[in-house]
């Protein structure tokens, strides 16, 4: 038996990149994978099927409180039981502090930290009335723990999402739901193009990763399956960096 055969996975940010991967690892896992993500899904739904998983798509702005929570809704009464959720959407914006928009603040937290914390707290009580031993996983950065430059409202996003971790799993815990977070690297995807299309910049991050190389989405599914699968129930509150060893070089 595959460890997530007959489980449900909410997956957020999955059209492409890091979250694509990560469905495609759950569903190859045996899940059921529900995509949602504010762009095109069919490229995910054909990837996660080809895998081996069912796939039902929802397409929505994660920057919108009340479309959340209507999607939750939505997907909950649908899908019947939701057994993992994984809080993967973000989105960045480059300028310095000093000239930082407050309309693009509020929406990189609103959709990075914000409408995480929303799923989670409408996954987590349904994980209660349902009796299940549900999953959070929560996608966190290297800039939960780094300050960056020029991503001044990211990298607040990202610090909030591990103190959100930490705090939901407190509460949590106890009806057997466990919150847990990854922090990517530098990962290759079109989030990510800025720096690593640009030679001078690729290089001395090149030269800092141990592993020798950026990180690709498929190196998420294996970690993305742990963090869902029984073989982490013990395991709460805590940030699994997938860098290639770069935070601690």
């Amino acid at each position: 038996m595959l460890p997530l055969e007959e489980k449900k996975a909410v997956v957020t940010g999955c059209a492409t990149g890091i979250g694509q991967g990560i469905a495609i690892g759950l569903a190859k896992a045996g899940a059921h994978v529900i995509a949602l993500d504010i762009g095109d899904l069919e490229d995910t739904r054909e990837k996660v099927m080809a895998a081996g998983g069912g796939c039902d798509c929802y397409q929505v702005d994660l920057s919108d409180s009340g479309a959340v929570y209507r999607v939750w809704e939505k997907l909950a009464a649908e899908a019947g039981a939701v057994d993992i959720l994984f809080n993967n959407a973000g989105m960045q914006y480059r300028r310095t502090a000093f000239e930082y928009p407050e309309e693009m603040f509020d929406k990189v937290v609103a959709v990075n930290l914000k409408a995480a914390y929303l799923l989670s707290q409408r996954a987590a009580v349904h994980f209660r009335e349902k009796g299940i031993r549900g999953k959070i996983i929560n996608t966190a950065s290297l800039f939960t723990t780094f300050g960056g430059f020029e991503v001044s409202g990211y990298t607040c996003s990202k610090h909030g999402i591990m103190g959100m971790t930490k705090a939901l799993s407190n509460e949590f815990a106890p009806y057997g739901i466990c919150v847990n977070a990854i922090a990517p690297g530098y990962i290759q995807t079109e989030l990510t193009r800025a720096i690593w299309s640009d030679p001078l910049k690729r290089k001395p991050i090149n030269e800092r990763i141990p592993a020798g190389r950026w990180g690709r989405p498929e190196d998420f599914e294996g970690v993305a399956v742990f963090l869902a699968s029984r073989a982490s129930d013990y395991i709460t509150g805590v940030m699994i960096p997938v860098d290639g060893g770069y935070s601690v070089r």
